[in-house]
């Protein structure tokens, strides 16, 4: 479910692949992302009308001459297809920050791995100002780059340090826009009303507000809910659950402060990084997915 983070930083994969006159293509679900307006936006300039593929559509393509780059995650249950990632076993590389987990990829040949940084588009960034010069860098490239620190480090507000503005200033230099990055977070009256419905139902349980919606919701408003719910005063992080419809359950869970919500949602079988991270349970009910929750905050507590 890639978001601005994992778009932005293949759109700088892209970038070095145009400078090194090789043809790049980013594998996404057309449907199952959270950056949709990024990658329309994107399709409308002549070097990206084809660059978006389907899983599938890149079996097709791909030969033993192939390099697969998996960007902003390190697990293979994670990746877009994960038929796809052993078919290009031979030739893989992966650039993370988030932290390893019991499951990662192993046989990749070059790994750039870096969780102390604020996202996978600095990390990408720093390998642009090494292989690029910023005129080879397209302007709404550069907004793509941006957007994806942006995001992650929530308006620069989290997880940021000295390499994390010079990334910043050097995206600025190349053409990124951050007027244009703003309007690739609005929302529409829609989502915004049910974001507001959803922290309605917030919760406080030892500094953390959760939310158990009994229905449905689209997965980026829930997400957008639980940031705002950080806004609250005596709020440490916040985790909204909802059915997914198919018989499981979904956790977004953010964080700003000593709360690691990735370590918290690790215990049900989720990932992400320490301030925003995610969980699919499958065949659980909403309630027993809060009382899994509730004992994982129980026992994060009693070791915090």
């Amino acid at each position: 479910f890639a978001d601005l983070d994992a778009v932005g930083s293949s759109v700088a994969v892209c970038c070095i692949a145009r400078k090194k006159g090789k043809l790049c293509r980013i594998v996404i679900d057309p449907v199952k992302n959270s950056a949709q307006l990024l990658i329309d936006r994107l399709k409308n300039e002549p070097e990206y009308k084809n660059a978006f593929i389907t899983a599938q559509e890149a079996m097709l393509q791909a030969d033993g001459r192939s390099l697969l780059v998996v960007v902003d995650t390190n697990r293979p249950e994670q990746v877009e297809d994960e038929s796809l990632l052993t078919a290009c076993s031979n030739r893989l590389a992966v650039i993370d920050h988030h932290r390893r987990a019991a499951t990662y990829i192993k046989n990749a040949t070059l790994t750039l791995y870096e969780p102390n940084a604020s996202s996978t588009c600095e990390l990408v960034t720093e390998l642009i100002q090494e292989l690029c010069e910023p005129t080879d860098i397209l302007p709404f490239e550069a907004d793509a780059v941006l957007s994806g620190i942006v995001l992650d480090t929530k308006n620069f507000t989290i997880r940021t340090g000295d390499r994390t503005f010079d990334a910043a200033a050097f995206l600025r230099r190349s053409g990124a826009d951050t007027t244009r990055v703003k309007k690739l977070f609005q929302n529409g009256m829609e989502e915004t009303m049910e974001r507001y419905d959803i922290m309605k139902q917030a919760r406080i349980y030892k500094g953390i507000a959760v939310v158990a919606a009994q229905e449905t919701q689209n997965r980026i408003v829930a997400a957008q809910a639980a940031d705002e719910l950080l806004n609250i005063s005596g709020v440490n992080a916040s985790a909204v659950l909802y059915p997914t419809g198919d018989g499981g359950v979904a956790v977004s869970a953010r964080s700003i402060g000593n709360v690691n919500v990735q370590v918290l949602l690790e215990t049900l079988g989720g990932g992400g990084n320490r301030s925003a991270a995610g969980a699919q349970i499958p065949n659980c009910s909403l309630r027993d997915a809060v009382n899994r929750l509730f004992a994982a905050i129980d026992e994060y507590r009693a070791t915090d």
